[in-house]
């Protein structure tokens, strides 16, 4: 049995179908992250968990049992939200102590949990300070330990490296999969971001207007996209109508499936490639975009736009205007549904 179980869960806001029948299960110590666009349904389905929304139908079990309409105090759930919600006028081990005090722990016992947290997240030498002391990075490190001092049986992130910037976000995805594996705790992670779910996850669960369009690993999610929209979301891929791939590759496709194509597996140069088991075409470079070590091109090809990533060699560079040939093996040209 899985540690959590949402069955058919329906939630709406007025007329606006939030949650169309989810169905998902989390197994327990793994972390899982909820996928997609804004309003897709995954901070919804988060709350609804946490006990922060009603479920209007379905229902939620945990540990096998069932707490759809258990009181959100007592469904044992840590959450960390976007906005740190820290007590601006207690320190930082104050803030942690304050949930171990509500549970009644004696003074010895609060001191001994938050002393481990403080050293779990890397705070130690900031047990006095207030948050107002702290970076922002430093104050979400104590939102997420005032969460798991409490030692709770799930742990929910709401999106709560958004308001972070890059260098330190990278930082803090590490700390926070390196103290989930530590503690062994489910954990629910909400992103819209492709490369944070990643990094982080265990499975990820990629949400579209309230459904789930497909789980699995996150390996698995980014090479073998079920539908357009996955293919879309996650890798970026180039996605063609039948007519458009016949246009580009010159061969015909009968089928009516649309084709994706990751933009690393095709490759770029100015010679034809004749390679066996590929298709090659030749197009002109629109323009290219550095994307940190990866230049990416964008090639029209009989009126076609083609993106290919390369790594970026500032010696070898196709200006713009430039014929060049494109190779991609037929095993990297996947066909994927409209939806599912």
């Amino acid at each position: 049995m899985a540690y959590i179980t949402f069955e058919n869960i329906n939630k709406s806001f007025g007329k606006n179908h939030v949650l169309k029948g989810i169905d998902l299960e989390v197994e327990k110590g793994e972390l899982l992250t909820l996928l997609g666009p804004s309003g897709c349904g995954k901070s919804t389905l988060l709350r609804c968990l946490a006990g922060l929304e009603e479920v209007q139908e379905g229902k939620i079990m945990l540990e096998g049992k069932d707490i759809t309409n258990v009181d959100a105090r007592l469904r044992q759930i840590g959450m960390v939200f976007q906005q740190y919600s820290l007590f601006p006028n207690m320190t930082v081990e104050q803030n942690l102590a304050f949930g171990l005090k509500i549970k009644k722990m004696g003074k010895e016992e609060i001191k001994k949990e938050v002393e481990y947290i403080l050293e779990l997240v890397g705070l130690k030498e900031k047990a006095k300070s207030y948050p107002s002391q702290l970076s922002g990075g430093q104050q979400q490190r104590v939102a997420l330990a005032r969460a798991i001092v409490t030692k709770p049986k799930v742990l929910l992130l709401d999106e709560p490296l958004s308001a972070i910037d890059a260098k330190l976000r990278k930082n803090l995805q590490i700390e926070i999969r390196r103290i989930q594996k530590e503690l062994n705790i489910t954990t629910i992670f909400v992103t819209h971001d492709q490369d944070e779910a990643m990094i982080m996850s265990d499975r990820i669960c990629l949400l579209n207007e309230g459904k789930i369009e497909q789980l699995g690993t996150p390996i698995d999610v980014y090479t073998d996209p079920k539908t357009k929209f996955a293919a879309g979301f996650i890798g970026n891929y180039n996605v063609f109508t039948p007519a458009e791939f016949t246009t580009v590759t010159g061969e015909e496709y009968e089928k009516s499936h649309a084709i994706v194509i990751r933009p690393e597996t095709i490759s770029i140069r100015k010679e034809k490639y004749n390679r066996e088991n590929c298709y090659e075409y030749q197009g002109t470079v629109v323009e290219s975009i550095p994307r940190g070590n990866v230049l990416r091109y964008r090639v029209d090809v009989n009126g076609v736009l083609v993106s290919a990533d390369t790594l970026f060699r500032s010696f070898s560079v196709f200006e713009e205007g430039t014929s060049v040939w494109m190779s991609v093996e037929k095993r990297n040209c996947l066909e994927v549904e409209d939806a599912i």
